[in-house]
């Protein structure tokens, strides 16, 4: 990865952090949105000079000890941590060999066994490698794509479809920045980067941000084209027996609207199965 991702990368998170939370005084006028190059310098322990050559990709060999003192004065949380260790090449990075697009058996087995949880597998690249039938009707059986940042970026009725477009078109560029570090030269992650780039102005604006972080326990919005509005909450996991996936599993709270516009789902999903 070019060392410019780096300095990329700290200077858009120097630009989120105000004063105020870096606990700095506010002193006359300011040009620039966030923190100045010299007080994350200064809160880092580092000098200006040495900060400036940093972002500016002249500096190559950052300690540990120094990307440490930078995660804490951009208040970086655990996955932007791990992101900036991976661009200055002291993180982990995937190896070639363990990457995979075969999910476990066992893992479909169980996937189908949640005839009322949608699930879906999918990789780095957000190609969804498997999903289960209530999931396929969710998702309105794919028929745009089966990767999903060209769902939300590519696909006409995404706005419609994501009743909070911009959180969930937000949160998927920094998932999929935080596996593009993990993997910058895996082929697929690369295709469906330069894909949504040239057909995406909006996803190029988000990716443009650099913000890095993996999915956690959030609830999203949908409305579905046969049930209605669904609000469900999802839970993330890596799959371990292959690095790169993750499950996505979702679920309504108990006896909610949701939770019955899920139960009909379920039906429909149910019906098609038993038709085809």
């Amino acid at each position: 990865m070019s060392r410019s991702e780096l300095g990329a990368y700290l200077t858009a998170r120097r630009a989120d952090i105000t004063p105020d939370r870096a606990n700095l005084p506010v002193t006359g006028h300011r040009r620039v949105p966030g923190l100045r190059r010299e007080e994350v310098a200064l809160l880092a322990g580092v000098s200006a000079d040495y900060y400036v050559r940093l972002e500016q990709g002249r500096e190559r060999t950052p300690s540990a000890q120094v990307l440490d003192a930078l995660a804490a004065a951009l208040r970086l949380d655990e996955d932007g941590r791990l992101h900036l260790f991976r661009l200055a090449g002291l993180g982990p990075r995937a190896r070639a060999a363990a990457v995979t697009d075969r999910v476990e058996p066992g893992l479909l087995a169980l996937m189908d066994a949640w005839p009322h949880n949608p699930a879906v597998v999918y990789n780095r690249a957000y190609d969804v490698l498997a999903s289960n039938a209530i999931a396929d009707a969710l998702f309105h059986s794919w028929a745009h794509s089966r990767n999903l940042l060209h769902v939300v970026f590519t696909d006409p009725g995404a706005r419609a479809f994501y009743r909070d477009w911009h959180d969930v078109a937000r949160n998927s560029v920094a998932g999929f920045r935080l596996g593009h570090g993990a993997a910058p030269d895996d082929p697929r992650v690369r295709q469906v980067l330069g894909e949504l780039l040239a057909q995406s102005p909006q996803f190029a604006e988000l990716w443009a941000r650099h913000d890095a972080r993996g999915k956690a326990l959030e609830s999203k919005r949908f409305a579905h084209r046969e049930v209605g509005p669904l609000t469900l909450t999802m839970q993330t996991f890596d799959v371990r027996a292959a690095p790169g996936q993750e499950l996505v599993v979702y679920h309504a709270q108990p006896a909610s609207p949701s939770s019955q516009a899920l139960a009909l789902l379920g039906s429909l999903a149910a019906t098609s199965r038993q038709e085809s």
